[in-house]
């Protein structure tokens, strides 16, 4: 596979979980075919500059495939800039709210030292920078055959995040990362009463599952020594495209949100709580039925399970762009396109202008049926195809947030009109909105 003998014994391939690697070159190769070979990798070592010992060169991938894992190490990087994208993203979100007349900072209970759209911007700047750095740092050191030196770069910006975000001092927004990391807290255990911002940024956290997974698998990785190796490339490693971890974390995030909304049904009684765990129930069976694919049998997998994936993609698509519309936006006020019951909404739309709403309805319903480009084997399994998904969901999620808040706003302020005690009234309404009054 690699275009060279590699040894059985090497500590390279002896990773936890996998099978052993054995050379397909026996001992009976011909003599012709070992000069071939060294060759081969004295002029790998000359095009890596001389940087290599010769028995180094023996367990190095060749060009091609050298390359391939550059791309891949590149489209990777660019699933961890997917969560920079975001942060860009909720920056602009930020703006736009603080040039309406949307107190998004009464709406998710903030201080008053909150964190504004350009502070945003200037974190999504540093990330920016320092992400595609350590990535750039990484290939080049891989390429130049300082494996050990290229598996620590990863390690090094994880332990760098976490510091910053638990750094104690007040520096970095202290407040903000706190505030950030109690709604973390808060929604991996939704024991106390969910508020706003709890259940928004779980929301947030189903659209980047598939960001997640990759971090799980990155972060294994870094635990099991399987980075600048050549295990990455085996599926059924203990961090391949196998493992049952990745399910689990791609379900992580719809089950703290059913468990958030039991929570609300408890302590509001309401049924919509209720139809809202069920909602995002119905993500389970559509990731644990997609996973099973590598643990089944093919004939299995095409007569069984395939349709009852298609079926419960189908319905999840179906009722979440049905929630996202009716109940997340409200839009009720296109009584003459979906029916509704609330045609006054359509008057405290804050954006003005309706054809943004037909273009957003219309790109949700179209991204939230995205999962059908798994039903092409060709592109299932293309990389590009599977990063552009990923940052479109996290765009789909990005026009969510403006409706969702406007939403929320309008809930807010219907609920203070209504609220306003009789004394500030006028005398005649005071008199028209008497039980006892007849007119």
């Amino acid at each position: 596979m690699f275009g060279s003998p590699v040894p059985s014994y090497s500590p390279h391939l002896r990773h936890s979980g996998s099978r052993l690697v054995f050379s397909d070159l026996g001992s009976s190769e011909p003599e012709n075919s070992r000069k071939e070979h060294f060759q081969h990798h004295l002029e790998l070592n000359e095009m890596l500059g001389g940087s290599l010992p010769l028995h180094a060169t023996a367990i190095m991938p060749s060009p091609i495939l050298l390359w391939r894992f550059k791309v891949l190490l590149f489209l990777i990087w660019g699933f961890g800039c997917c969560k920079t994208m975001m942060v860009w993203f909720w920056g602009v979100n930020l703006w736009v709210f603080a040039q309406s007349t949307i107190n998004y900072a009464k709406i998710f209970d903030l201080a008053q030292d909150h964190l504004t759209h350009s502070e945003i911007w200037k974190c999504a700047t540093w990330m920016t920078i320092i992400v595609p750095t350590s990535m750039t740092a990484y290939l080049y050191l891989y390429s130049h055959g300082e494996v050990s030196l290229a598996a620590s770069q990863p390690v090094l910006l994880y332990a760098a995040v976490i510091m910053v975000l638990i750094f104690p001092f007040e520096i970095f927004y202290l407040s903000s990362r706190y505030y950030f990391l109690r709604t973390l807290w808060r929604i991996m255990l939704p024991v106390q009463a969910i508020t706003f911002s709890d259940f928004f940024v779980a929301d947030i956290l189903t659209s980047m599952a598939k960001v997640l997974s990759d971090l799980e698998r990155s972060v294994c990785r870094m635990v099991h020594r399987q980075v600048a190796t050549i295990a990455w490339f085996e599926a059924d490693s203990v961090c391949g495209s196998h493992s049952i971890a990745i399910p689990l974390v791609l379900v992580f995030p719809y089950m703290c949100r059913f468990f958030q909304c039991l929570r609300q049904h408890k302590d509001t009684k309401e049924k919509t709580a209720l139809l809202n765990a069920l909602k995002y129930s119905t993500a389970v069976p559509v990731i644990f039925l997609s996973a099973l694919k590598y643990h089944v049998f093919p004939d299995n997998w095409t007569n069984i399970y395939r349709p009852l994936w298609l079926l419960s993609s189908f319905i999840n698509s179906l009722y979440s762009f049905y929630w996202d519309v009716n109940r997340d936006w409200d839009l009720s006020g296109f009584s003459r396109v979906f029916k509704f019951s609330k045609p006054h909404f359509c008057l405290s739309m804050l954006y003005g202008r309706s054809w943004i709403y037909f273009w957003t309805i219309g790109s949700n319903l179209i991204l939230r049926c995205t999962w059908t480009y798994k039903l092409s084997a060709h592109l299932r399994h293309n990389y590009i195809t599977v990063f552009t998904i990923t940052a479109l969901e996290i765009f789909r999620r990005f026009q969510w947030i403006f409706f969702r808040v406007e939403n929320e706003w309008n809930k807010m302020m219907m609920k203070t009109t209504m609220e306003l005690p009789m004394s500030d009234l006028p005398e005649e309404e005071k008199l028209l909105g008497s039980t006892n009054h007849t007119v």
